[in-house]
């Protein structure tokens, strides 16, 4: 298992992701782990080399005894970023972990790119944290579940209708991870947040900034909390979710859009035309739009770069949607439209990158009911024949070797 030793405490970590891409860090709220990240993850690592960790007294990292400060949290985040030479990051940090990124943006600034503060404050309810400090150091973490998971989530979250399996799964974790935290690693950390105060210095935060609040979260609601670190950190952004204290769980996808939105924003509206290339090429491969580009003329290559541009620049490489289901998407708006060239391309396209047949098959079952049966009917046709062609040419790559 990856550990690292910082200050004589051993630090659990998850470094994941394609080496060389930018790294984006996930600090997790008091009494759960790295593993709160999990709905974020597949669409993350799209984009990153993600950073997760157990912050000290959580999850499988060491529980020191005593009080613990805000700056030594920090400097356990500087220590295992140190470890793993990695010199520049993104930050986003929820409740204990906004704590720990406000904490490292006015500390070590020069090595943060972006910045968000989600479902967290500048000063916490230090009375209800003492309490909390003080009942878990007497009684358990028993003694403070239940109040925390009413707190964490949204009632239908917890409840765990067929609608919200997901979430309803995610939060069944995260009660069983607060159920195994140590006691004195829970108060430690308690005791941190209890003391944050970084009202004043707020202004000093120099790290473009997103501010992420839940509109039924009661334990860092908007209103003295999100609104402070909006009005008082410069040129602050700020969205909000319809979501509990974990927003990141009951608002999983709108989570993640916002965060992708704020820390790709500079690159994907800087060049549009560059930004809509590379995303033509990810999704259609280099050999069509070589020859796509090779084939253009005078008279269209306007057209071409308004496909770049606004297709694949805008649209295509907006991060709400992965590919694959953008692929779908086209897939069935073309059957429906009965566009066959565009739909057997994507097909094509989808094979080689994102898409499996049975992706295919659902897309076109979909498209049977809403756009009609001979719209799927062509389409299974023209998907058919393109998965023979992947078949041969893969039988084909193999016998040579």
């Amino acid at each position: 298992m990856p550990f690292v030793a910082v200050d004589n405490t051993r630090l659990y970590y998850r470094l994941e992701g394609i080496a060389g891409r930018p790294v984006l860090v996930l600090s997790h709220s008091l009494g759960c782990d790295h593993g709160m990240w999990a709905p974020q993850m597949p669409d993350l690592l799209t984009h990153f080399q993600v950073l997760r960790f157990d912050t000290r007294g959580h999850g499988v990292s060491d529980a020191t005894a005593g009080e613990y400060s805000i700056e030594r949290l920090g400097r356990d985040a500087l220590g295992l970023l140190d470890t793993l030479k990695i010199s520049k990051f993104a930050f986003c940090g929820l409740s204990m972990g906004g704590a720990i990124g406000q904490w490292l943006a006015l500390h070590a600034a020069d090595r943060m790119t972006h910045l968000v503060l989600a479902n967290t404050s500048s000063r916490f309810a230090s009375h209800l944290l003492e309490a909390r400090r003080q009942a878990v150091l007497k009684d358990g973490i028993g003694a403070v579940i239940d109040g925390a998971i009413q707190r964490f989530f949204l009632p239908d979250t917890i409840a765990l209708p067929d609608a919200n399996a997901a979430r309803g799964a995610s939060a069944a974790s995260v009660r069983s991870v607060f159920l195994g935290t140590d006691p004195n690693g829970y108060a430690g950390c308690c005791a941190a947040i209890r003391d944050v105060n970084f009202t004043d210095s707020l202004p000093k935060i120099k790290v473009p900034t997103l501010v992420i609040a839940g509109d039924r979260d009661v334990s860092t609601p908007w209103a003295e909390h999100g609104e402070i670190l909006f009005g008082n950190i410069p040129g602050a952004r700020a969205t909000r979710l319809p979501a509990a204290h974990l927003s990141n769980i009951d608002c999983p996808r709108a989570f993640t859009t916002a965060l992708l939105n704020f820390v790709l924003s500079e690159e994907t509206s800087t060049d549009s035309l560059q930004t809509g290339e590379r995303t033509r090429r990810a999704a259609l491969g280099d050999e069509h739009v070589n020859r796509s580009k090779a084939n253009a003329t005078e008279f269209t290559a306007d057209f071409l770069d308004l496909i770049t541009r606004y297709a694949w620049g805008s649209i295509w490489s907006r991060p709400g949607l992965d590919r694959r289901t953008r692929y779908l998407l086209t897939l069935t708006a073309t059957a429906a439209l009965a566009r066959w060239e565009e739909f057997r391309l994507h097909v094509r396209a989808g094979l080689a990158h994102d898409l499996e047949p049975c992706d295919l098959k659902e897309a076109l079952l979909q498209a049977a009911i809403y756009a009609g049966v001979p719209a799927a009917n062509t389409g299974f046709h023209i998907a058919s024949e393109e998965l023979e062609k992947a078949r041969e040419k893969n039988e084909a790559a193999t016998q040579s070797k």
